[in-house]
């Protein structure tokens, strides 16, 4: 692998803080060693906490907070069809290193809800990622660690990519996700189309009704396919699904995956930013990008994508069986990447 490695500047975050984070990590990973012999998907936390909701931008937002209100604020990224629990390890043991950590439901998902119905039930990656910066305005956050996988890290990508001001570092699953629809419109190599069949099913009315009556399964068969070595329970897979129970998901996901092809228009307040991705724009801010070694679901090889990072980078490659869902996966490896990314 030829990405460059970065040996990151240290930053003082307190002996007492980094003393708790360690232990955190310990028990996630104890928690983890237990779950591989008896494999039911969990590992320690099973909730978020109550959440908040917030007007920020067209969107009503849900979300889970944790960690002190001071803290260097960290934002996390889901994915589809995944929700806010693929962090619920995550989150406290960046609260316990002293973190501000904030988690929203991204628009179709949980409690997140629009403001009105007049509103485009749009999920092209413009709308996805402005929804980050209204999330950030909403709640007063001038600059924040970004880290997502999935849809997350495509949007955290752009956030890092178009407004580097908001973004102090970033964590990447599957790395340079920026793309476009002329990109998207190119042909692949059969194998890699075959990775790719939700999307031409969503291109479908068929596929659109299918997905609107078997929601759960049809979620429930993308996990298994995309981790295919993650045992997790049906207690873990239904805390999540229960998040795609949102009336605008089918518009969303089906939308998202059109988009990509043509298929569906976009807005036009957004033909700017679209027309900037559209030149693979390169990501200056401090960032690490991570892949697990059984990730099942479409993604780039890191060597095709290691050069759009500009400033400080490192690439990691974790193993163990982990998927795609690396956040909920591998937990200690995330928070231990966003914890270094911002030494760096």
């Amino acid at each position: 692998m030829s990405n460059q490695i970065i040996q990151p500047r240290r930053r003082f975050l307190g002996t007492a803080a980094i003393g708790v984070a360690v232990a955190q990590l310990g028990a996630i990973s104890a928690a983890r060693a237990q779950s591989m012999r008896q494999p039911t998907g969990g590992k320690g936390a099973t909730s978020l906490g109550p959440l908040k909701q917030i007007d920020a931008g067209v969107l009503n937002v849900g979300y889970a907070e944790a960690g002190p209100a001071n803290g260097p604020a960290v934002v996390l990224l889901h994915g589809w069809p995944y929700d806010i629990h693929a962090f619920v390890d995550v989150a406290p043991a960046l609260a316990a290193a002293g973190y501000r950590v904030v988690i929203p439901h991204l628009r179709g998902y949980g409690t997140t809800h629009f403001l009105t119905e007049a509103t485009p039930r749009n999920a092209q990656p413009a709308a996805l990622a402005t929804d980050v910066i209204a999330f950030m305005d909403a709640l007063k956050i001038d600059k924040a660690i970004i880290a997502g996988f999935d849809w997350g890290a495509r949007s955290a990508d752009i956030v890092a990519a178009l407004w580097p001001e908001r973004c102090k570092a970033l964590v990447s699953v599957s790395g340079y996700l920026i793309g476009s629809q002329a990109a998207g419109s190119a042909p692949l190599p059969p194998k890699a189309e075959l990775q790719w069949w939700y999307q031409f099913y969503f291109a479908t009315e068929r596929g659109e009704a299918g997905y609107k009556k078997y929601m759960h399964a049809f979620a429930r068969l993308i996990w298994e396919l995309a981790s295919p070595r993650w045992k997790f329970d049906d207690a873990t897979f239904d805390r999540s699904a229960a998040s795609l129970d949102n009336p605008d998901q089918v518009a969303i996901a089906i939308h998202n995956y059109r988009w990509r092809l043509k298929l569906a228009e976009g807005e036009r307040k957004f033909d700017e930013i679209e027309a900037k991705l559209a030149q693979f724009p390169d990501i200056k801010v401090p960032t690490i990008t991570m892949e697990g070694d059984a990730n099942g679901a479409p993604h780039p090889e890191p060597a095709s994508y290691a050069k759009k990072f500009t400033g400080k980078y490192e690439h990691r490659l974790i193993s163990g069986g982990i998927g795609h869902n690396l956040p909920q996966e591998a937990p200690e490896a995330f928070v231990k990447a966003i914890i270094d990314v911002d030494r760096f």
